[in-house]
């Protein structure tokens, strides 16, 4: 019997471990589109929000999410003009706070990029284009790479911003050099897999997706005035289709359903979706829409409708995805960020609004909202949604709301 018991014990700690070394947490929930699984959450808040279960402030400026694992939750900040990664228990205890580098100070200053969690491990790609990986226990360096002196990448205007990306073993990352445009690494190791010259444009602010078809994996992001697609396995240019805006911001992740990509861009330019070759080689465009033509607060699909706010205040857009029209539009709030969870979107404004909308046939219904109590500067962050918990970064503050049932 106790051999029995021994073994069972042994099973189990072994299946966490497993589960535990394989978790992956990273920009905009699991599959960066802004949709998190979370269920038995709140479907009105009280008058004032829901209850604040703690806030830590000092964190520096910059615009960071936070990144909630099984145990522990990590986010980033500048502190004077130096970047730090921050490691807090479940309950906001500090746990350790480590320097990363040089971050940026000028326009709109502090952390761009939020860190990407895998196994085990943090990634933080900074302004500068250093890019670190460290045990995420203790924050010891494990290794660092600058993209800028050992490939020829290039910074933009307003720092290099990319939230990392992981597929097993493979990190990839937007150097936006002439030569080294993308690039592949080995995540253990910070040695280069493949390098790729793209179509040599600079870096756009934007955090790439993955997009497994059903003959080729590959990868898709924007670069200065182009949507690029790139063979996942060996970097080869599959093609571009041009993307363009006053700035060359490029902010939102794309996103991809059954057969079809969408990128959406600010200042203007709007959406664009196309329609790819089963082996990604191809593609053809099927719409442009200028409704949502969000900067960097980016939008979320549900079934066949695209929820997001548009760049210049003047409204929040439901536009149907087979078609490119739109289908409603309203001014409940600010230009901002939306995420979704149990049926409802959080829409979070640039004036620090955080609602709680109901998306319907034919409107969207506020059905709560409260002001951000905590931090200074824009509200850029994109919030969070974990274990029934809403995380929100402002500035030099994150704090954690009990949305829960």
């Amino acid at each position: 019997m106790l051999k029995r018991v021994s073994s069972l014990i042994g099973i189990m700690l072994f299946t966490n471990s497993l589960i535990i070394s394989q978790e992956i947490v990273q920009w905009r929930g699991s599959h960066r589109d802004g949709k998190y699984p979370a269920t038995g959450l709140m479907k009105n808040w009280p008058e004032k929000g829901p209850t604040l279960l703690w806030h830590v402030d000092n964190l520096g400026s910059g615009h960071t999410s936070a990144v909630v694992t099984t145990d522990k939750i990590y986010t980033a900040g500048t502190i004077e003009d130096t970047g730090y990664i921050f490691c807090f228990s479940k309950d906001g205890k500090l746990i350790w706070k480590i320097p990363y580098g040089p971050e940026w100070t000028e326009s709109f200053p502090g952390t761009r990029s939020t860190p990407l969690y895998v196994g085990g491990n943090l990634y933080m790609l900074s302004a500068f284009g250093k890019l670190i990986c460290l045990d995420a226990d203790n924050g010891k360096t494990i290794w660092n790479v600058d993209l800028f002196s050992r490939y020829d990448g290039r910074n933009i205007k307003w720092g290099i911003t990319e939230n990392l990306l992981v597929d097993g073993d493979v990190l990839f990352c937007t150097p936006g050099g002439e030569q080294d445009n993308l690039l592949a690494m080995d995540r253990n190791t910070g040695k280069k897999i493949w390098s790729s010259p793209g179509n040599g444009e600079l870096s756009a602010y934007c955090s790439p997706l993955l997009v497994k078809l059903q003959k080729r994996t590959v990868l898709v992001t924007h670069t200065a005035n182009s949507i690029v697609c790139l063979d996942a396995k060996d970097g080869s240019l599959l093609w571009t289709h041009p993307q363009t805006n006053k700035w060359s911001v490029h902010a939102n992740t794309p996103y991809f359903q059954d057969g079809y990509l969408y990128c959406v861009s600010g200042y203007g330019q709007g959406g664009v979706q196309l329609k790819l070759a089963a082996d990604g080689s191809a593609k053809q465009e099927m719409w442009r829409n200028t409704s949502i033509d969000n900067r960097m607060g980016a939008f979320v699909v549900l079934g066949d409708r695209i929820y997001g706010s548009d760049d210049s205040n003047k409204g929040w857009y439901c536009v149907d995805w087979k078609t490119g029209h739109d289908i409603y539009t309203e001014k409940m709030m600010g230009r901002g960020t939306t995420i979704w969870a149990d049926g409802m979107l959080y829409c979070y404004s640039d004036v620090g609004e955080m609602a709680l909308v109901k998306p319907t046939v034919t409107g969207f219904t506020k059905v709560s909202s409260f002001l951000v109590p905590f931090g200074e500067d824009q509200h850029w962050a994109h919030p969070v949604i974990a274990d029934g918990t809403l995380y929100i970064r402002h500035g030099g503050s994150l704090m954690a709301y009990d949305i829960g049932e």
